[in-house]
Parts: C-alpha cells; sequence; structure tokens
C-alpha cells in the first residue's frame, strides 16, 4: 500500500519551535521565520507509527508544503527528516503544493488545504475525532489491508 504522510501537524509539532524560541503561538506569518522549521519535535508517537508502517511493508513517503517565502524551510524540513527518520526517508520527502497530484492509496493529513482534500485515495485527516492520534491512523491502516 502506498501511503503519504504530511508533515505539519501530523509528524512535527510546529508549536514547540515557536516555544524554543520564545515566541506566541499568535505569531504572524511564523512559517516565514528561517531555520524554525528545523527546531520542531516529532508529535508523539509519529517516529514509531512511520517506522511500523515501514516494517508492515508499505510504501511510505513524507509529503508537506514549504512556504515559498522561506528559503531556508525547504532544507530545514530535509535535514528534520534525516535527523529524525534517517537517510533513506529523506530520500522518500516530497515537497509540493499540490498534493492531489500523486498517486496512492492513503494520505495521512490534518488539513485539506494545497489539495489533500482532493486527493484520489483515502485522505485520513489526523488530529480529527475520527482518526484523532497515530495509534487509530495504524487501526485504520490495518483495517485496509
Amino acid at each position: 500500500m502506498r501511503i503519504y504522510v504530511d508533515m505539519d501537524g501530523v509528524l512535527v509539532d510546529f508549536p514547540t519551535a515557536l516555544d524554543k524560541r520564545g515566541l506566541s503561538r499568535d505569531t504572524k506569518d511564523p512559517e516565514l521565520i528561517p531555520g524554525l522549521f528545523a527546531e520542531m519535535d516529532p508529535i508523539p508517537g509519529a517516529i514509531a507509527a512511520y517506522k511500523e508502517l515501514v516494517k508492515r511493508g508499505h510504501d511510505v513517503y513524507l509529503l508537506s508544503t514549504a512556504p515559498w517565502g522561506n528559503e531556508s524551510a525547504w532544507g530545514d524540513k530535509c535535514g528534520w527528516v534525516k535527523r529524525y527518520l534517517g537517510d533513506v526517508a529523506r530520500k522518500r520527502l516530497i515537497l509540493s503544493h499540490h498534493k492531489n497530484l500523486l498517486i496512492g492509496d492513503v494520505l495521512v493529513d490534518d488539513r485539506k488545504k494545497r489539495g489533500a482534500g482532493a486527493f484520489h485515495g483515502v485522505h485520513l485527516q489526523y488530529g480529527t475525532e475520527e482518526t484523532p492520534d497515530w495509534d487509530t491512523v495504524l487501526k485504520k491502516i490495518q483495517e485496509m489491508t
């Protein structure tokens, strides 16, 4: 099964970087702050869940959108993946503003923006009542196989 996993809000806890810098969560345009994406912590359970999906034999890709106004974000995201998931995962990172163009079975994303809502497969919207956490995501994917 081909699975795409979004980064921000699904694997990566965006607000943790703001906290580390002592910035308010109401900071205007935080995604434009250089280096911020490198400082984010993983969402609890996300790293173990990613590794479990790979262990189960799924074809897992990381999918994210990087802001056009922050050139460091692209490299920061790549570095984050390498640091937390290893070099092999880094080579499975896709940065796109059009997630609906990808072909796969499942997309795990916390929003419907940037094509996620039009994905041609099952969209598990992370952080909702239906899929609130990684344990639930893993169970739902297991039920599909």
